[in-house]
């Protein structure tokens, strides 16, 4: 017996739902609704790029094991996050921290002006340094607000902190980078 699609406005717990009572395109949908917008994030966490696709891969695979876990307290695309973003921590320790990282990648300077590209490089340097510079908990609630758009409340949950705090990581993670970047 077929399963009906899942229906493209259905909820990410709706589909988490449909996909233990056995439906395969439940967890088709959910991975195409947020397996880009894990790697962005990974790849503003510092994840080497050649290593994004392998880690959106693993990220899904202990997501989709461990979905007993998932007690739809944060939404779904921010407990993601989280396990990705340990992934992300284990492949750093593994590799000793010796991981560049690129932060841009549509906004290029125009290369027919050496001189605008020279200045481009040189900010985009400052400010991977800065971000690889912050503290962890300032660093994840930085990339999870400004490059994701999450909400402190949904930041929170995936860090077990605050909202109040994740503000203030936030805070603190803009004032260095402001700082930095001068």
């Amino acid at each position: 017996m077929t399963l009906p699609s899942p229906a493209p406005d259905a909820s990410d717990a709706m589909l988490v739902s449909s996909y233990r009572a056995g439906d395969e395109q439940a967890a088709t949908e959910l991975v195409r609704r947020h397996a880009g917008p894990l790697g962005r994030f990974l790849y503003s966490a510092g994840a080497p790029r050649g290593e994004i696709e392998d880690l959106v891969q693993e990220t899904f695979i202990r997501a989709f094991r461990a979905l007993g876990g998932w007690r739809g307290e944060a939404t779904f695309r921010s407990w993601l996050f989280r396990i990705g973003g340990n992934l992300r921590k284990d492949l750093y320790r593994r590799e000793r921290g010796k991981v560049v990282i690129s932060i841009v990648d549509g906004d290029l300077a125009d290369p027919a002006d050496p001189g605008a590209e020279t200045e481009a490089g040189d900010a985009e340097d400052r400010i991977r340094r800065g971000i690889g510079s912050l503290p962890r908990l300032q660093r994840e609630v930085f990339l999870m607000r400004a490059q994701q758009g999450l909400e402190y409340d949904e930041i929170a949950t995936a860090l077990k902190t605050t909202p109040g705090a994740a503000r203030v990581h936030y805070h603190h993670a803009v004032k260095r980078l402001k700082e930095m970047i001068r």
